[in-house]
């Protein structure tokens, strides 16, 4: 019991204004298109695998592309972490046709699976000039619609 415990623990959970809530396991995620960022901290550039938050995204039945739009724009998505770090996309920014900004919820470093102080998942904006939005440990991504009507 415990083990499936700490496995539950480990998947990325989206909710909120969603069509269709998910958990998603690093296996899940394997099976999604998969993309690749390079960041580079401390002088140090680090090649990030994973899907891109746009995809997630999609598959939870966020609006995109050409639904992006009106009361739609008033969404915004909650990353949250383990240790309780949190950060804030638009949702306008998180779709490519649109924000253009890539972002991505990455489960492997320069080839190897996240785990540690990274924790399962890290979140990935590679173009931000601070990685203070790069959150670690990543757990759940909270889809919030401030204009409901």
């Amino acid at each position: 019991m415990l083990i499936a415990a700490l496995a539950c623990a480990q998947d990325l959970k989206v909710a909120g204004d969603v069509k269709q809530p998910l958990s998603l396991s690093a296996g899940d995620l394997a099976k999604m298109p998969r993309a690749s960022a390079k960041t580079t901290s401390n002088g140090r550039q680090t090649v990030c695998e994973g899907v891109a938050l746009a995809e997630i995204l999609k598959k939870a039945g966020v609006p995109q592309g050409a639904e992006l739009r009106g009361k739609a724009l008033s969404t915004y998505i909650l990353a949250k972490a383990q240790d309780g770090y949190e950060a804030v996309f638009s949702l306008g920014e998180t779709d490519p046709d649109f924000g253009n900004t890539e972002i991505l919820v990455a489960d492997t470093a320069d080839h190897k699976p996240l785990s540690g102080a990274q924790g399962r998942f890290r979140l990935v904006v590679p173009k931000d000039k601070y990685g203070a939005r790069s959150v670690r440990m990543l757990t759940s991504l909270e889809v919030v619609q401030l204009r409901k009507e």
